[in-house]
């Protein structure tokens, strides 16, 4: 027996016209499909499930629709995860995320990806396109000094490492720094926790917990419900351009391949000769535990990029406090370089990203095999390959096509020089015995190593 719940607007869309509620509910089957996934991914907030698998079956039996009435819009829920409410009314947080998911995926959908207002070909386009994507969301904020501290870590992590994200974001919160995240569980609602309660002993009534999602990853890392700001971005390419021209500085927390492909992708885009003046503070900590998985990870970067990519980040063990002044002192610096510059404070224009990290990577078989994961590649392609390989087991991992791919074609195979492919492997089994893949269940690689 099916159930239905009716739910109007508050913030986000909340007035419409006949005829743009009319292009909702004449939208094609994709854009249902996606608007679809990503509103029971929040509507599913909370859940500790990753498994594709198991959150398919339940997902089936929800549905999504659109009806008009004289005052605006009304959303019809078709057997809503019961999560999603309180006494038969929905939380107002979920309501305000479900609201913003529908909000950025029509947006993306109508205004950019089919209106061909930006050729997607471009880097500069791509940069405009974000920028466009984000001032619709209402997150670009040309009143605030920067303060934003983006943080990136694992969603699957044990209880002690969660404790000391939060640790680090209370911190933060102290110091009236506000808190980025990729909006899921684990090393992403840990820091929002902590600044949510530094926030509150500094009596700061406006602090932002700003969740970046992408419709790929969302439905199985869930906005938590700490986040008051949602965006969806239409891929991880500009997921990951709009952290770094929102963000005024990043910690990065132990975590699994996507936080390695974020650590990749911020290397190589700091690494780029046209950014070597931008202060850009970069901290990667974690408690006491996990000191020999983040010098692992540092020696990695270290082998693979050079010294030379060391020096864009510091490495903390143990202590939030450090980590959050580092922040600090290190966001000084990028108010006064702004100034200097007369560059935005929300938007990090003169940051340089080259195309080979906007370009969207589609991880099938034989893009995965083709990566040139050569000591000889230029520093800036190597990060950018080595990149979308840890893309590639994210994907085999948690995303949709990624599974079905794997499934059908058997795991993805990587190739490439005999030194990278060791440390490959070795920090990936690392990520595997420390249970950094997957929340729930025994982890069956992806993936398998080939040497050259």
């Amino acid at each position: 027996m099916q159930h239905y719940e009716l739910i109007h607007p508050k913030t986000h869309l909340r007035v419409l016209s006949r005829h743009e509620i009319q292009q909702l509910r004449d939208v094609g089957n994709t854009t249902h499909d996606l608007v679809r996934r990503c509103c029971y991914a929040v509507l599913s907030a909370g859940s500790l499930n990753d498994n594709y698998v198991e959150i398919e079956q339940d997902y089936q039996q929800f549905d999504i629709q659109f009806d008009q009435e004289d005052r605006g819009l009304v959303v019809k829920l078709v057997n809503p995860p019961a999560s999603a409410f309180v006494d038969n009314e929905m939380i107002r947080g979920v309501r305000e995320q479900m609201f913003s998911v529908l909000r950025d995926v029509l947006y993306a959908q109508d205004s950019i990806l089919g209106a061909h207002r930006f050729d997607l070909d471009k880097g500069e386009d791509i940069t405009n396109a974000i920028f466009h994507l984000l001032r619709n969301a209402g997150v670009l904020r040309p009143d605030r000094l920067p303060n934003l501290v983006v943080c990136w870590g694992g969603h699957s992590i044990p209880r002690n490492e969660y404790e000391y994200c939060k640790e680090v974001g209370y911190q933060l919160g102290l110091r009236g720094l506000d808190v980025g995240t990729g909006c899921g569980p684990g090393a992403m609602k840990g820091p929002m926790k902590g600044a949510m309660i530094g926030h509150a002993k500094q009596h700061k009534r406006d602090g932002r917990y700003i969740g970046i999602s992408e419709p790929g990853i969302i439905a199985t890392e869930a906005p938590n419900p700490i986040v008051n700001e949602l965006v969806i971005l239409p891929d991880i390419e500009k997921r990951l351009e709009a952290f770094v021209r929102m963000a005024h500085g990043i910690v990065i927390f132990p975590g699994g391949p996507g936080t390695a492909e974020e650590l990749l992708y911020l290397i190589g885009v700091l690494s780029h000769p046209d950014n070597h003046c931008q202060p850009f503070p970069v901290v990667i900590t974690g408690p006491q535990e996990t000191a020999d998985y983040l010098r692992a990870l540092d020696r990695f970067i270290g082998m693979t990029l050079g010294e030379a990519a060391r020096r864009h980040y510091k490495l903390i063990i143990n202590d939030p406090a450090l980590v959050a002044q580092e922040m600090r002192a290190g966001i000084e610096q990028v108010q006064l370089y702004r100034r200097q510059g007369e560059d935005a404070f929300f938007f990090n224009w003169s940051l340089h990203v080259e195309q080979e990290f906007q370009r969207p990577f589609d991880p099938t078989h034989e893009a995965m095999a083709a990566l040139n994961l050569s000591l000889s590649a230029p520093k800036h392609e190597l990060a950018a390959d080595l990149r979308r390989a840890f893309s590639g087991i994210v994907a085999g991992n948690v995303k949709a096509d990624g599974i079905k791919r794997v499934e059908e074609f058997g795991p993805y195979q990587l190739h490439g020089d005999a030194e990278i492919m060791t440390a490959m492997d070795s920090l990936l089994a690392s990520m595997v015995a420390n249970g950094r893949m997957k929340i729930s269940g025994n982890y069956k690689p992806c993936y398998q190593i080939a040497r050259s």
